[in-house]
């Protein structure tokens, strides 16, 4: 049956509330990106209110993101054929909403109805408000006669509440033919978390590869070629959301969604793709046309997160920088690396530093995002600042002999590095933790304010979480590791294994219980603890806990 709907009051839109702390401009060019989108849509008269499904349509399973203390977003998406484009018609489609204080969804405490529009791949993102702050919720979705799985999410605190302590994971790099995401199952079952980090690599890009790490089978293949359409890449989401592990954790905890290359193209940064013209990749993609793969490839990314209307892509453009609080005991800044900084320099991603590395003007963040981040550590007032972004912050020398860098990682960009840290010296900016992944290893160690010198200042602690699946088993790594332990006396720990980082943050310390899982080319791994590391309120130094 068709039935004609009227579209929500826009003052009554509970989106018109969100976890951004945006300047006035950007929130005009939010607001400029949805006027441009509405009209060129073709215009909705009338949505499907009663759909009739050829398969369960709620096959992605649903999530909840980005809390904060009166709401947060939940997110699904309509796709009985979710690995052949969503199998939905080009129309729009009613879909119910209901929210509760129990499991059991009896305490109905909100419901509604959204639409899942043809134009973003029939998902839907509620930005829900109004709630009580600092509790849990349960949530599911309807459409027609058929009904979600039963999600679980929570509120932030009050905006001047001390929580006892928050509770929170990071993690990312799944690289679905590496391994089975067992590691997301043991976050499922986490006790008392508040949200998950992921700082990423949500989907790997790859076209389908008969063999993993070390020339072993793959343990299972992607779904197509190397991706490059907005059907390649929505089908290739369906295909790592249809793994039941991480439909869990995304079931059991709200998340706090970034990306890193993978969501687009590997080692890509700012304006330019890694097929550069170099030796390695000798045709190379221009700006302007790498600017419509980008455009794609955000579009299907907000499609498939828990993310607010402010995280819209203006096609090659997107806002994906944004804070929270919790409470008075964290700030919270979850920080876009990819976006806005300048091309890797020397053409390797490792080896020794050339001249480009010392370039002053050089980027990272970009200079509106590095601006923001400056002024809201400064004048924050929480006992943690937790920056939750990608790659590693802290210098890394991987040479043998000689010094050898990661130029993909900050250790490139010196100067937007110091810049940073001087920042946070002389704003005397207390208690900063940096949560961080993309190297596939386990990490933990102290930043200083000179990354050359460790007797220098030391002015935040850093905690790189391994890879879900990427790079698959891993080993213990004991031949290289003293070495590089002794090439770098600022970092106290490295593990070679799969999992992800288990944090807590109390008024006195923040914590981080590094969990790994010792294979993932088979399923069922149990967790295994690999180490546990403190900082104290007071001095960034990492200490083994």
């Amino acid at each position: 049956m068709i039935q004609a709907l009227q579209l929500p009051d826009p003052a009554m839109d509970s989106t018109r509330r969100h976890i951004l702390d945006l300047s006035r401009r950007g929130l005009l060019r939010g607001a400029t990106a949805m006027a441009a989108m509405a009209a060129l849509a073709p215009p909705i008269r009338q949505a499907i209110a009663q759909p009739v499904f050829r398969a369960y349509p709620f096959a992605m399973g649903v999530a909840s993101g980005d809390p904060m203390p009166d709401g947060m977003v939940l997110w699904t998406r309509l796709c009985p054929e979710p690995l052949a484009g969503g199998g939905m018609p080009r129309a729009a489609v009613e879909v119910g909403w209901e929210i509760a204080a129990d499991p059991g969804m009896r305490q109905i405490v909100q419901k509604g109805t959204a639409l899942a529009r043809p134009e973003l791949g029939h998902s839907v993102h509620v930005e829900v408000a109004g709630l009580e702050p600092g509790r849990p919720y349960h949530f599911r979705f309807r459409a027609g006669r058929e009904v979600s799985p039963i999600g679980h999410t929570r509120t932030a605190p009050a905006a001047g509440a001390m929580p006892t302590a928050l509770r929170f994971v990071s993690a990312g790099c799944q690289h679905w033919e590496h391994g089975y995401f067992t590691a997301w199952r043991h976050v499922a079952e986490e006790a008392q978390i508040d949200f998950v980090a992921h700082y990423g690599d949500y989907i790997y890009e790859y076209r389908a590869r008969a063999n993993a790490p070390g020339g072993s089978p793959a343990v299972r293949q992607h779904n197509s070629d190397e991706i490059h359409t907005i059907d390649d890449y929505r089908n290739r989401y369906a295909l790592y959301r249809s793994d039941p592990d991480l439909q869990a954790a995304h079931a059991a905890h709200p998340f706090l969604m970034s990306f890193d290359d993978h969501e687009v193209d590997n080692n890509w940064a700012g304006i330019h793709s890694e097929e550069d013209g170099s030796a390695r990749f000798p045709v190379a993609v221009p700006p302007e046309i790498f600017a419509l793969r980008k455009a794609i490839a955000f579009q299907a990314w907000y499609e498939a997160m828990p993310v607010r209307r402010a995280q819209l892509p203006r096609g090659p453009e997107i806002t994906a920088w944004r804070g929270l609080r919790w409470g008075r005991l964290a700030e919270i800044a979850v920080l876009d690396t990819r976006s806005y900084r300048d091309d890797q320099p020397c053409g390797d991603i490792n080896g020794v530093p050339c001249a480009e590395v010392d370039r002053p003007e050089q980027q990272m963040l970009g200079a509106a995002q590095e601006a923001w981040l400056q002024e809201r550590l400064a004048r924050s007032d929480a006992t943690w600042k937790v920056l939750s972004q990608q790659v590693p912050v802290m210098r890394r020398d991987i040479g043998s002999e000689r010094l050898a860098i990661s130029m993909d990682k900050w250790d490139a960009y010196p100067k937007a590095r110091d810049r940073l840290t001087r920042h946070i010296h002389e704003a005397r900016v207390r208690n900063v933790a940096i949560l961080t992944g993309d190297v596939h290893q386990a990490w933990a160690g102290t930043v200083h304010l000179n990354a050359d010198d460790p007797t220098s200042p030391a002015v935040a602690s850093e905690f790189v979480a391994t890879s879900i699946t990427s790079n698959g088993d891993g080993s213990e790594v004991l031949g290289s590791t003293e070495r590089m332990f002794g090439r770098n006396p600022h970092i106290a720990f490295f593990n070679n294994r799969r999992g992800y980082a288990l944090h807590e943050a109390t008024e006195k310390r923040l914590t981080a219980t590094f969990r790994g899982v010792d294979y993932v080319t088979r399923a069922g791994a149990p967790r295994v603890d690999k180490g546990v590391f403190v900082a104290e309120a007071g001095d960034p130094r990492v200490k083994k806990g």
